[in-house]
């Protein structure tokens, strides 16, 4: 590895940024760069290469058109952002980076020696095309080419300041666009299914490296104190979690909020300096893929619906296979005391079914109870 290159990789690592990678088709000495310098497990979450028809065509959900082109290199950056979403680490800058390429090979090809590479991030979709020279290298020395363009989209995308030795030659000039995203794009990604969730870090930052999200769900129309004292005290039972709010934009029974009304809530989380996610899956059995080895808090009125095979067609078993599934992502339910049918139930009111019991842990009644709700408060302000 020549010296400048593990310079460049050194800034990567120690950038605070998360990545997926998805590759197929060259750039495959940057990986062995990136991996071998200390520090990688902190900056690589995942790679992929997706080499054959099927792989890619499961990866990405459908059969591109064409493989090496600006359109597959992005599907592959937007698929990879969204597993970088689910699996990086609490108040991390996250990144998906697509690659497909087409280079020398055993035997000659008819069409160009070519190679894209995309970056996808919350606001920002960036790519690069080159063409380069046939007959000029041999499929290492292309393999090495691409390599230098994978790593200075990284490094780019990092705000890493980098000189990159690219080796190109006059003709080979890059080919590059970018699509920047403002907050309603963003929101309206969300909302489309296309990006599943959107963090909004409003807290102050912290040195701590937690090791999982502490979350407490709602629609937060108000946000109230009983909410945010609810998250404090679940915070202080967990404390190797990072705390934040989320709203789904879809709802499983209304249509999606609107970006208006999505900003709108948003601004009490930033007016309170608390983080808040928005996401699109109302679903807890989704939630938990979409929030690995988190711990949510519920009230025990959700916790009662959880493990009530009504809301599963009325099958216990099904009930009982979706949660199990939920525990096997490490997902914990932290449950706080509520009023139902006029009387304050906490955890261990509940038929909690054994093989599920240690997923659920008590909030005790002495550390929070607060008999407040965003319904009543609508009611008493008329809304």
């Amino acid at each position: 590895m020549e010296s400048w290159v593990r310079a460049v990789v050194e800034a990567i690592h120690s950038s605070r940024s998360q990545a997926v990678i998805y590759l197929a088709g060259g750039a495959s000495q940057a990986l062995g760069w990136l991996l071998s310098v200390p520090g990688a497990s902190g900056t690589v979450l995942e790679v992929v290469v997706p080499y054959s028809r099927a792989s890619m065509a499961q990866l990405l959900g459908k059969m591109p058109l064409q493989f090496t082109s600006k359109q597959a290199a992005e599907d592959m950056a937007l698929a990879a952002y969204n597993r970088a979403l689910k699996l990086s680490g609490p108040g991390l800058q996250v990144m998906g980076v697509g690659f497909t390429g087409s280079l020398a090979s055993s035997r000659p090809k008819h069409g160009d020696h070519r190679f894209y590479v995309s970056t996808w991030t919350h606001n920002c979709l960036r790519t690069s095309h080159v063409t380069l020279s046939k007959g000029l290298r041999s499929r290492e020395e292309e393999d090495k080419v691409s390599s230098y363009f994978l790593l200075k989209a990284i490094a780019h995308t990092c705000r890493v300041s980098a000189t990159i030795q690219s080796d190109i030659q006059e003709p080979e000039i890059p080919e590059e666009s970018i699509e920047e995203f403002d907050e309603d794009q963003e929101l309206q990604q969300i909302i489309n299914g296309q990006v599943c969730m959107k963090v909004y870090n409003f807290a102050a930052p912290v040195e701590n490296n937690f090791s999982r999200k502490i979350i407490l769900p709602g629609s937060f129309n108000p946000l109230h104190d009983g909410h945010l004292r609810l998250l404090e005290v679940a915070s202080s039972m967990c404390d190797d979690g990072l705390p934040f709010f989320e709203i789904s934009a879809i709802n499983a029974d209304k249509p999606p909020l609107s970006i208006a009304e999505i900003k709108r809530r948003v601004e009490q989380f930033r007016k309170a300096g608390k983080n808040v996610i928005i996401s699109n899956q109302p679903y807890f059995y989704k939630k938990a893929e979409l929030f690995p080895g988190s711990a949510f808090i519920i009230g025990a009125d959700t916790a009662a619906r959880l493990v009530n095979p009504k809301y599963y067609g009325g099958d216990y078993n099904r009930m009982l296979e979706i949660l199990l599934e939920c525990k096997s992502t490490g997902t914990t339910f932290l449950v706080g005391g509520r009023k139902m049918e006029g009387d304050f139930k906490v955890l261990e009111d509940l038929d909690i079914p054994e093989e599920l019991r240690d997923m659920f842990i008590s909030i005790p009644e002495e550390m929070f109870r607060i008999d407040i709700s965003s319904t009543e408060i609508r009611k008493s302000h008329g809304l």
